[in-house]
């Protein structure tokens, strides 16, 4: 027979292990979301644009469109990218990328 103090003692580090496993924060990943599709008037309502504007942007191609016969579908994500490209810069943000250029380009006119 085994000796009752090895069995006790395997099964407690078996025991720690598993508690430690437990403490350990668990990495949980994003679930990426299928991408969402939108009607003119979805559009309209997600950029806060009445129906009209959406049209009058599409037909100045300002707003990326996908047309499928006579229906136009808009993606959730590439909108949310449009409005973000209209973000402006703070003065931070601007002073750091003067500074960046200024180094990078210094010398280059001597």
């Amino acid at each position: 027979m085994n000796n009752p103090f090895e069995v006790v003692e395997a099964r407690l580090i078996s025991i720690e292990n598993l508690i430690l496993d437990l403490k350990q924060p668990t990495k949980v990943e994003p679930t990426e979301q299928p991408e969402q599709l939108l009607t003119v008037q979805e559009a309209a309502q997600f950029l806060n644009l009445t129906v009209p504007t959406i049209y009058s942007k599409v037909s100045k191609g300002e707003l990326p469109v996908m047309k499928r016969s006579k229906r136009l579908y808009f993606s959730s994500a590439e909108l949310m990218e449009y409005i973000k490209e209209g973000r402006k810069k703070s003065n931070a943000e601007i002073d750091q990328l003067a500074e960046a250029y200024l180094f990078n380009n210094k010398g280059v006119n001597k």
